[in-house]
């Protein structure tokens, strides 16, 4: 079982999130918040394998965030789900290490596909 958690912060997205994401049989989405703040509280104390990010959340920058989560849980890997695609973002997101970036506009399975490709490389 593959463990998400999910940040983003529209609880309409975060909603439609988990219902997609429990339509797979091997993901369970164990929390979900709209802060940084909690999202590193939350990967401690759930140790989900894959956190799967809005780097435009409610509290400071969400790259700076991933950064933070890396260092407190170097074995969970992070997944961007952003409307802002621009180069430098992805750029600055590979640099940091995220596993993947994957646009809102256009998931067509690739956020299913990113998450178990995250995962296997995570564990």
């Amino acid at each position: 079982m593959i463990k998400i958690l999910l940040v983003d912060r529209n609880p309409y997205i975060r909603q439609g999130l988990q219902m997609y994401l429990s339509l797979q049989p091997d993901f369970i989405v164990v929390g979900e918040t709209d802060n940084e703040q909690e999202a590193i509280k939350f990967a401690r104390a759930l140790t989900p394998d894959v956190i799967v990010m809005d780097i435009q959340t409610s509290t400071s920058e969400g790259l700076e965030v991933i950064r933070l989560l890396h260092e407190s849980q170097p074995s969970c890997a992070v997944i961007i789900l952003t409307l802002l695609g621009d180069q430098l973002n992805q750029e600055f997101a590979k640099q940091i290490g995220v596993a993947a970036f994957v646009s809102k506009k256009k998931t067509n399975g690739k956020l299913i596909d990113a998450i178990r490709k995250s995962a296997q490389v995570s564990k």
